[in-house]
């Protein structure tokens, strides 16, 4: 009699317990660590058209990393506070994390934040990397992805997406007719970047800005926060010390929201991260207003960060999370073509060169003719890797480019997925992506060189690429 008692219960509570191991098999899980890739004293920064020797470091700089799991794929995204990261580092950082973690390289998205006063990672300009900083990279951006997976742990995840007009306007500007805008190669421009603010012949800006500001927040079952990632098209702030390191605001960001969440010394640390969008021709200065008090050195980078900040954390305040949602990551690699200079002009830049005071080239016609040199031996074409990841309903695009806010806004209008954000600077660095319209328009950021060179239609293939990765996802969604 107990045992047909027992047996008419357990049918009848059956369902039940299928019911509970079913949800319970479906476990959101996400992990976040940080790696510190703080460059040597005396070794190359970056962040001009000369090299700058590093004297001191006013801030570490750090790879941030954020692993999430949702029991059957596993997602890495890795922002580091660099300028550019060359593909040949990012994929031995991938091959180094994906031994020991067994993510696939293809799940892994990592990127640059673009600050200015970090290490060098890759040759631009008169910068060359050090080779054992570049070995020493690839190591420690990979263990920001180990570390993170070791950190994973049941957690809900929820986004949101503020907005920030404040901190980006566009730096390209149509100026008035009558006076040329001479270019490095001894031709006639039809915009200015940074063309000084309160200038008399300013007409107006020669695109758009994108002020939103998407929030990703992941934290534990029991509500600790794990990480946050966030996603602004603002290029960088700069304003540092002579010869120091610094995260930028980038990093000052991330400082910031650890003191608003209230989480400075929790363990593991909660880990915000701030990733650069599509900011190719945006930065923080407003050209057409009026010339501002002079600033200390880190003083502006402070202020964009705790604007930025305040705003990020009005959204974390209002997110609503989800115990689970699945995960898909796709990617292709494409072949673009490289603009390279003609007989002519490589006859003009070695006469130029061969006048200049070597070995450091001074003016920008000397730096744009070694420039020349260097992209007549480039191939005829270069691969590029491109990404999408989805996050549930959300979707995150990769490009290894400085990408203009144009791009990012026309990806964001048409993406199937809402919301939809894009992270530059991503799995390796093709220099400037300016559309065909910005390249007619001519200035620095369609200038030849190791820091754009991509043909005059990059942006167009690349965008009907993303959109292509972007339908697939859309078709894995279950």
């Amino acid at each position: 009699m107990k045992n047909l008692i027992f047996a008419a219960t357990f049918l009848l509570w059956a369902p039940v317990i299928q019911a509970q191991q079913t949800s319970a098999g479906k476990v959101f899980r996400a992990g976040a660590a940080t790696s510190n890739i703080t460059p040597k004293i005396g070794t190359s920064n970056n962040g001009g058209m000369q090299d700058i020797t590093i004297k001191s470091v006013h801030d570490e700089t750090h790879a941030r990393g954020l692993v999430l799991d949702d029991g059957q794929t596993r997602l890495a995204i890795v922002v580091s506070d660099l300028c550019m990261i060359p593909r040949e580092v990012i994929d031995e950082a991938k091959k180094r994390a994906g031994e020991v973690t067994k993510i696939p390289a293809a799940n892994m998205m990592m990127s640059a934040t673009h600050t200015h006063s970090g290490g060098t990672a890759c040759s631009v300009f008169q910068s060359d990397p050090d080779k054992d900083y570049v070995k020493f990279l690839s190591e420690r951006i990979a263990d920001a992805v180990i570390r993170a997976n070791h950190n994973l742990a049941p957690a809900r995840i929820g986004w949101g997406v503020g907005s920030e007009a404040t901190q980006v306007f566009n730096r390209r500007w149509k100026m008035k007719p009558g006076k040329p805008i001479m270019n490095p190669f001894g031709k006639e421009d039809q915009v200015k970047m940074n063309p000084g603010i309160e200038n008399p012949d300013l007409l107006e800006p020669s695109g758009l800005v994108d002020p939103e500001i998407p929030v990703i927040s992941v934290q534990s079952a029991s509500g600790n926060p794990i990480a946050l990632l966030a996603n602004y098209s603002l290029h960088y702030v700069g304003g540092v010390g002579p010869g120091e390191i610094s995260a930028d605001y980038y990093g000052m960001f991330a400082n910031r929201m650890q003191q608003m969440v209230g989480v400075e010394g929790q363990d593991p640390p909660f880990v915000p991260i701030m990733s650069n969008g599509t900011s190719g021709n945006i930065n923080n200065i407003n050209w057409g207003g009026k010339i501002p008090d002079p600033v200390k050195p880190y003083e502006k980078m402070r202020s964009v960060a705790n604007i930025i900040g305040a705003e990020v954390f009005k959204v974390y305040q209002n997110i609503k999370y989800q115990d689970w949602v699945s995960l898909t990551s796709v990617q292709k690699e494409i072949f673009l073509g490289v603009r390279k200079p003609d007989a002519g002009e490589v006859t003009r830049a070695k006469d130029i060169i061969a006048k200049a005071n070597k070995p450091v080239m001074t003016s920008m016609e000397e730096i744009y003719a070694r420039e020349t040199m260097a992209i007549k031996d480039y191939p005829d074409q270069v691969p590029l890797v491109l990404q999408a990841f989805r996050i549930g309903d959300l979707a995150i695009t990769a490009i290894p480019c400085e990408v203009f806010v144009e791009i990012g806004l026309d990806i964001k209008k048409r993406s199937p997925f809402k919301p939809t954000f894009s992270i530059s600077l991503a799995n390796g660095y093709n220099g400037y992506l300016p559309t065909p319209e910005h390249h007619k328009l001519g200035g620095y950021e369609t200038w030849r060189a190791k820091s754009s060179y991509l043909e005059v239609d990059a942006s167009t293939k690349i965008t009907k690429s993303l959109f292509e990765l972007l339908d697939q996802l859309k078709g894995a969604n279950p």
